[in-house]
């Protein structure tokens, strides 16, 4: 079993420090959080060991997990690195695209491995269907959130449409050519609604929207490919897939076909893979296990989570 300590007891920490403590890859051996009140508290209310020295935990562990706020990534990041220590970092990797290109070189000099926490790429939804998306030609992504307080020190492309931009270049085998983006701030500082267009060099296009401000909550994205359509909605755990083929000769009489001005003719059918259950957070600490073990990339290498950081940051600044 990997040692583990997690730093930051906050809302998604105290999930972390909930998961860890189940899985039977970590031995979870505490945590650290700068609040020591609430430190303290979280001690007393679950039982996890409290370290009031962020240095002497993240010596006594094989990985340290990171779910402070996204202005503390990079120190926290690079103090254990340092160490030579694997890091699971929560998404976005760091505040500036400076700063996660540093954490690379140091996954580099020290040998250690790194994961940032897109836990969409485990989303079972995701996961029952990416391997049929191939060379989509449009995306389109609708991230709505209801307001909370929770996340608004940070733009909501940070926040919450860099799930999608991640899940995105996760499919698209393709750089990005230009990005048109706006932004409007309603109650935070920063925007908190952002639609963005991204065009990539092979000629796919994604369009993306995302709300912290709306009246419910929506999480779907649409991939258009040739011949197929294939919607995810992540929040319901939901998948659908329609397909295109040539019709045949005989049509039933419950087959959908059309025919284009040419005369061909295609038969519609609907495909239902089954989506699976899991816990996605507990999934991508585990694949992190796995990938320490195993010697392998992790699923959502840093290099990735510094890819998708990039993006956004270029969507904010074309505001």
């Amino acid at each position: 079993m990997l040692r583990v300590g997690v730093l930051g007891a906050g809302h998604l920490g105290k999930i972390h420090l909930r998961l860890l403590n189940e899985s039977k890859k970590y031995e979870l051996v505490g945590f650290y959080d700068a609040d020591a009140i609430n430190g303290k508290k979280v001690a007393d209310e679950f039982g996890y060991h409290y370290h009031d020295n962020i240095n002497k935990l993240i010596d006594a562990v094989d990985v340290v997990d990171i779910v402070t706020p996204t202005l503390s990534h990079f120190e926290c990041a690079k103090k254990a690195m340092e160490k030579g220590k694997h890091i699971f970092i929560e998404k976005p990797i760091t505040n500036t695209y400076e700063e996660a290109t540093e954490l690379l070189e140091l996954e580099k000099k020290y040998k250690v491995k790194g994961q940032v926490g897109h836990v969409e790429r485990f989303n079972p939804a995701f996961s029952a269907v990416k391997h049929q998306i191939n060379t989509p030609m449009f995306i389109e992504s609708h991230r709505l959130a209801e307001f909370n307080p929770r996340g608004t020190d940070v733009p909501v492309v940070l926040d919450l449409m860099i799930h999608d931009i991640d899940a995105i270049l996760s499919v698209v085998n393709s750089e990005v050519k230009q990005i048109n983006a706006s932004g409007v701030s309603v109650i935070s500082k920063s925007p908190d609604i952002a639609n963005a267009r991204i065009e990539f060099k092979n000629g796919c296009v994604a369009n993306l929207t995302a709300s912290r401000i709306s009246l419910k909550n929506m999480r779907k994205s649409r991939f258009f490919q040739k011949d197929a359509y294939i919607s995810v909605d992540f929040l319901e755990k939901k998948v659908e897939v329609v397909k295109m083929k040539d019709a045949p000769e005989k049509v039933g009489d419950f087959d959908m076909v059309l025919q284009n001005a040419e005369g061909e003719k295609k038969q519609i059918y609907f495909e239902n893979p089954e989506v699976g259950t899991n816990n996605a957070i507990l999934d991508e600490l585990e694949s992190f296990a796995d990938a320490i073990a195993k010697d392998t990339t992790p699923i959502v290498s840093l290099k990735q989570g510094t890819q998708a950081l990039k993006v956004a940051l270029q969507i904010i600044a074309s505001f």
